[in-house]
C-alpha cells in the first residue's frame, strides 16, 4: 500500500528547505552542473513563492517534492501564453520517487489551472527525463516540439502541453 501524498502551499518557514531540495535533485540528478548560474535560482524558493505558487508534497510529514505553478503574469513562466499556466522546477526528492508525490503535484496544478478557467498547462522537460516524460504523456499531457527551445547552449528543453 502506497503512502498517502498531501499538495499544499509551502510555508514561508520551508522556502529555504525547498530551495535545497531543488538543488539537490537537479544538481545530483545530473540536470545542471553545480557551476551553472541557473543554481542560484532554483536555490531561491522564497522568490518563486513570491512570484509563483510554491507547492510541497508530504509524505509521511515529510516534504517529499516542491513544485512551482506559475499562473498567467507570473514572471517564471517562460512557455504559456496568455491563457495558460505553466509548472516550473518540479523536484522529488529520490527516496520519496515512486510515491506519487511528482503526478500528485502536477495534478494539483492542473486542478488550480482548471479552476481558474485556462485553456492549458504547460512544462518544459530535459531530454533525459525519461520517466518524468512518461509521467506526463500517461497524464494527458501532449508534446509541443514547435514550442522546444534552449535557455542556454547545449541545454535542449522539450515542451508538453495538457490541454485544459
Amino acid at each position: 500500500m502506497s503512502e498517502p501524498v498531501f499538495v499544499r502551499e509551502a510555508r514561508a518557514d520551508e522556502c529555504e528547505l525547498v530551495g535545497e531540495l531543488t538543488v539537490e535533485v537537479y544538481v545530483h540528478g545530473g540536470l545542471v552542473s553545480p557551476e551553472s548560474p541557473y543554481v542560484k535560482t532554483l536555490r531561491d524558493a522564497g522568490d518563486r513563492a513570491a512570484k509563483a505558487e510554491l507547492l510541497v508534497a508530504e509524505v509521511r510529514g515529510e516534504v517529499a517534492g516542491a513544485v512551482a505553478y506559475c499562473p498567467p503574469g507570473s514572471p517564471y513562466a517562460e512557455l504559456a501564453g496568455p491563457d495558460e499556466a505553466e509548472i516550473r522546477m518540479l523536484a522529488v526528492r529520490e527516496k520519496a520517487r515512486g510515491m506519487g508525490a511528482g503526478r500528485a503535484m502536477v495534478r494539483a496544478c492542473a486542478e488550480r489551472a482548471r479552476a481558474a478557467g485556462l485553456s492549458g498547462l504547460r512544462l518544459s522537460t530535459q531530454r533525459n527525463m525519461d520517466a518524468a516524460q512518461r509521467m506526463y504523456e500517461r497524464m494527458g499531457f501532449v508534446r509541443t516540439p514547435e514550442r522546444d527551445w534552449a535557455p542556454v547552449p547545449g541545454v535542449d528543453l522539450l515542451t508538453y502541453a495538457l490541454p485544459l
